[in-house]
């Protein structure tokens, strides 16, 4: 399952990298996160591994983070493992003015493990892009207040 969500930031595309770029602010825009861990690498180079946690109902959901290809400001590409499923991001940036931001993150499930994430992505994969443009919004608001 692969899709692609699109909003225009009215901040620079510096201004908009940079919140993007620093994970202390993914609490701020990505709903129950909880904390990034480096858990092997450099951060932010290629090859990095983060672990990502995130609060869902009464426990826990870990993503491990691969960095595959960082070419900020223009482009962010990663992979990312869970117990029930694996997908890419790719996210780029473009100035469409000196102070409008075009960001894009283009998803791709490669892999469903389980009866519940299976079913979910064959009946339900509306509810995935949900998730990606309310984040995207979420972003927007946290980058024009910042």
């Amino acid at each position: 399952m692969k899709f692609t969500c699109t909003i225009e930031i009215n901040k620079p595309k510096d201004h908009v990298v940079k919140l993007f770029a620093d994970p202390k602010y993914l609490s701020n825009y990505q709903d129950n996160f909880i904390s990034k861990e480096l858990i092997s690498g450099n951060e932010a180079e290629n090859g990095a591994m983060s672990r990502m946690l995130y609060k869902m109902g009464k426990g826990e959901m870990e993503l491990i983070e691969t960095i595959i290809e960082n070419k900020l400001p223009d482009s962010f590409f990663a992979e990312y493992h869970h117990k029930h499923m694996d997908n890419t991001m790719l996210c780029t940036f473009e100035a469409l003015s000196d102070d409008t931001t075009r960001y894009s993150s283009e998803i791709n499930y490669t892999a469903f493990r389980g009866f519940i994430p299976k079913t979910m992505a064959l009946f339900f994969p509306s509810v995935f892009k949900k998730q990606v443009n309310k984040w995207l919004v979420n972003f927007k608001n946290f980058a024009e207040s910042h």
